[in-house]
């Protein structure tokens, strides 16, 4: 659903924590349409759950940084956050999402 102040596009994304306790976690899903800011760039919401690992995981969820022009009308963004506390331990974890319109003209 598209809401007032927001962009008509999403982001796949997909990341790994970093280790912590001798493990780490994988993750992957969707974000947000955008939601634009003031000076006209934007960013995204993002929500989901890591993999397993042993009897536990790991909710992530947050806001993007601002898009990062990579050409021909292209953009990326990242975030860099930390996970919930599960199994008494927490994880710092990058996130990257991928190009969007990855389908569209080169």
């Amino acid at each position: 659903m598209l809401y007032p102040n927001y962009t008509k596009h999403v982001h796949e994304f997909l990341g790994s924590t970093k280790v912590k306790e001798s493990h780490t976690h994988r993750f992957a899903g969707v974000t947000s349409e955008g939601i634009l800011l003031a000076n006209g760039r934007h960013k995204h919401r993002f929500s989901t759950n890591t993999d397993f690992f042993e009897d536990h995981h790991h909710r992530i969820s947050g806001i993007t940084g601002v898009d990062i022009n990579v050409g021909n009308g292209r953009h990326i963004h990242f975030a860099l956050l930390r996970t919930t506390r599960n199994d008494n331990h927490t994880h710092l974890y990058r996130l990257a999402v991928l190009i969007d319109n990855p389908s569209g003209k080169i």
